[in-house]
């Protein structure tokens, strides 16, 4: 009887350690910081995930998706698709947790270059199935060229920071 016991226990409190393995779908909206700044007003995205539970409170799995950085001052619009790992642990009896995303950042535009994606947040768990956060990131790149436009915002050959703080929801599917 014991060992029933034992294995309903474990059982029951696999599957809540399973909670957060899946699908994750969400948006985002930020401020460009950094050489993005000069040359963007506001970043629009999407992200998505597929995220396995390696144990209690940690999360990690393969993440992609779209940053849309709007142009301003006559600069055409730019964006970058990540192809990152993502990481999340989420602490104990809080409904709070950190995560981050490591890997690289295509870009949409031949005049910027893709680079090193870093991207690490924080956030506030609503429940199973959402959750919001507050983000930073940052896409380490070279400008190839002027590009379109009327005048050169980023100089020779040298590396740029193409950065947003974001704030977005997540939505995990099964």
């Amino acid at each position: 009887m014991k060992k029933f016991l034992l294995l309903g226990a474990f059982a029951f409190l696999g599957g809540l350690a399973q909670a957060q393995e899946g699908f994750r779908l969400g948006g985002h909206v930020g401020a460009p910081l950094g050489d993005a700044s000069d040359a963007a007003s506001v970043t629009l995205g999407i992200d998505a995930a597929y995220m396995w539970n390696i144990t209690k409170g940690l999360d990690i799995g393969a993440a992609t998706g779209y940053s849309h950085f709007f142009g301003k001052d006559n600069v055409e619009d730019f964006g970058f698709i990540p192809l990152a790992v993502s990481g999340k642990y989420t602490f104990n009896k809080l409904p709070l947790f950190v995560g981050l995303d490591l890997g690289a950042a295509i870009s949409t535009r031949d005049y910027i270059n893709s680079g090193l994606y870093v991207a690490p947040r924080v956030g506030y768990q609503l429940n199973r199935k959402t959750e919001l956060y507050l983000g930073f990131q940052n896409i380490g790149s070279r400008y190839k060229h002027r590009g379109p436009g009327p005048g050169p915002y980023w100089h020779g050959d040298d590396r740029f920071s193409f950065g947003a703080v974001n704030f977005g929801a997540n939505f995990f599917l099964k």
